[in-house]
């Protein structure tokens, strides 16, 4: 199972005002352990940021002078998300700037969630928290995720916590993901690292008839305890 946590930056808060694209960030999880791999890009917008978007994000119209534009990263971008599924706080934002960022360049491919299926972070969040604030930052603060270095947004940067964060809501554990792991953003914009291809293969080591047991009784408890919902019942039905 591949996912992709995935985050941007805008000019603004519309694209039918004709806001854009400034910075897109993402982090891969295969089988629920980060890889490393990661996409990170600033983009020129060809408009000015609202200042309002820069009291958010800090990026300046100055800094954005020399970066690409979305059409000249567009195919490396979506190579990267292709087929997996995409894992976003508030999906309806990002999603419906990338669609526009795709619209413009009559993208042949269609739409991005025509591409890859999205999960919404936010929405599974008020279903597993009804009432109380869910936004990023409170979501840190409740599974204890460390985000004092987080003094403005950043879409690689959110991406990170986000991946931490969606793994904890859904019972995994990030501390032994990914060793040496900093919380701080230290990669080259552009830049795509991947594991390499000659690794030898991992054992693979299949369960007991007891452990599957176990395991089923397990997922049980989660389902009953969170009102009828399970992620890996769910995934395993869809398998």
């Amino acid at each position: 199972m591949r996912q992709i946590v995935l985050d941007t930056e805008t000019t603004g808060l519309e694209p039918a005002q004709g806001h854009r694209i400034i910075e897109i960030g993402c982090v891969e999880i295969i089988d629920r352990r980060l890889t490393g791999n990661h996409y990170h890009q600033y983009l020129q917008p060809d408009r000015e940021i609202d200042e309002g978007a820069i009291e958010v994000h800090g990026i300046s119209n100055a800094f954005l002078q020399d970066k690409p534009r979305f059409a000249d990263v567009v195919g490396d971008f979506m190579d990267f998300v292709r087929g997996a599924e995409l894992v976003i706080h508030n999906a309806p934002f990002d999603v419906g700037f990338l669609n526009n960022e795709l619209k413009l360049l009559d993208w042949p491919d269609g739409k991005i969630d025509t591409n890859c299926t999205v999960l919404d972070t936010l929405a599974l969040a008020r279903k597993m928290h009804p009432g109380q604030k869910n936004n990023l930052d409170a979501l840190c603060k409740r599974y204890e995720v460390r985000n004092a270095h987080r003094e403005l947004h950043g879409a690689l940067l959110d991406a990170e916590i986000l991946a931490d964060v969606y793994l904890l809501m859904t019972g995994g554990q990030t501390d032994l993901l990914l060793a040496g792991r900093s919380n701080e953003s230290q990669f080259n914009a552009g830049e795509i690292r991947r594991l390499s291809g000659e690794r030898s293969r991992l054992r693979v080591v299949r369960a007991s008839e007891m452990e599957t047991a176990a395991h089923e009784a397990r997922l049980l408890s989660i389902s009953r305890s969170n009102g009828g919902m399970c992620l890996w019942q769910q995934a395993e039905e869809k398998n």
